[in-house]
């Protein structure tokens, strides 16, 4: 966390000099010039947290790439940056960075879209995953159950960036909602999907290049860009009689192979599947959603485990019991645990791991660039850098 002081004050300087922002500024503008209305009301509040280092946020809307500003150590006195393992931050101009990037980067920029939903991008290949992005969630009976998101309410399919892939986990409405895979589909018709079988006849219907996982099967997708990532389906929750197959979890691998992630929204694995796999990043719950006698969703301990299982560098919590709901089902769910507890049980078992608590709507980027940490760990309302490495002491 950086210092207050004098230091605060040729932040402030250094940031007017980028950009003019008025009270009701959202954003730094991208580099295209489009000012747009920001996807998520964190947008339009603190937009420039002077207490961190990384500055920089623009609305999805924009399909230029993204701007990111970096303040080292030295720009303010006193003050130092939090360290990712034994990497020393690195002050770097927007073009040097730029050109590094293309050149020896590999990144996971992680866009929470509220609920199971996210947008991600790995090395250029844009990922939708679990989207509802239209109406609310009922799963056809919102007299039991009807939610809408708390702070996207404005974000709709039409604000999405042309995507590689649409990935879906499980069969149910919170992850395939039929509400906005009709209409993406009429968008989108050749779009490449990856989902569960399990989801068949929903997609089916809908989607032409769709390619169905089993646990332990893989597919590969291409980006506009010539990039390509892995993905690699793991057994996730049962939802049905035990002998009913196994809903889908992904492991994510970068072109290179050199940062991957795992992802499964109920926190809910096989510990023999797992074993051997291994993820950088890991995204789960770790808020408890019970019902009386039943886990809806896992968390707390079981995602600590789990991110000790896959020995994970970063852990993302996802809050996708965080909604408007109404109806007899939202009055008996209970949730157990907050993100602080979780972050003290994971101290407790995995002390190098860092927690890096997403903000709707604005970009969260992991970058891996080869050798040496360059990341400085930001927050606030904006875009967050985190850079990971091989060096001694980098992660367990």
């Amino acid at each position: 966390m950086l210092g207050e002081g004098s230091g605060n004050a040729r932040t402030r300087a250094m940031a007017a000099s980028q950009c003019s922002l008025s009270r009701h500024s959202q954003c730094f503008p991208p580099p295209c010039g489009r000012r747009a209305r920001p996807c998520s009301p964190h947008l339009c509040k603190n937009i420039i947290s002077l207490r961190h280092a990384s500055l920089s946020c623009f609305p999805l809307t924009c399909s230029c790439s993204l701007k990111t500003l970096n303040f080292s150590a030295r720009t303010l006195s006193g003050s130092q940056p939090r360290r990712l393992g034994s990497a020393v931050p690195v002050l770097v101009s927007e073009e040097s960075a730029t050109e590094s990037a293309s050149s020896s980067t590999e990144s996971f920029k992680l866009t929470y879209l509220e609920g199971n939903s996210w947008l991600w991008e790995v090395g250029g290949v844009k990922v939708l995953v679990d989207p509802i992005l239209v109406g609310t969630l009922d799963f056809g009976i919102p007299w039991l159950y009807d939610a809408a998101k708390k702070f996207l309410k404005n974000f709709q399919l039409t604000d999405l960036p042309e995507v590689d892939c649409l990935l879906i986990t499980q069969s149910l409405d919170d992850h395939c909602h039929l509400k906005t895979l009709k209409p993406l589909s009429a968008k989108s018709p050749d779009l490449r999907v990856v989902a569960t079988p399990n989801a068949r006849p929903k997609l089916d219907p809908l989607f032409s290049k769709v390619t169905y996982l089993e646990p332990g099967q893989n597919t590969e997708i291409d980006g506009r860009n010539g990039s390509r990532v892995r993905i690699r389906a793991t057994a996730g929750p049962v939802l049905g009689p035990p002998w009913q197959r196994p809903e889908n979890g992904y492991i994510v691998s970068s072109s290179e192979g050199r940062l991957t992630l795992y992802y499964e929204p109920h926190c809910v694995y096989n510990e023999e599947f797992l074993k051997d796999e291994r993820a950088d990043i890991v995204i789960t719950p770790v808020i408890k959603q019970l019902l009386p006698s039943f886990t809806l969703v896992s968390g707390q301990e079981d995602a600590v485990k789990l991110a000790k299982l896959l020995r994970a560098r970063f852990v993302v919590p996802m809050k996708n019991g965080d909604l408007d709901s109404k109806g007899l089902l939202a009055m008996i769910i209970k949730a157990e645990g907050t993100v602080e507890s979780f972050k003290e049980l994971l101290s407790k078992e995995l002390p190098n791991a860092k927690v890096l608590e997403p903000t709707p709507g604005v970009p969260l980027e992991i970058t891996f660039n080869g050798d040496v940490s360059t990341g400085l760990v930001g927050g606030g309302t904006s875009t967050r850098l985190v850079g990971i490495g091989k060096t001694s002491g980098s992660g367990p």
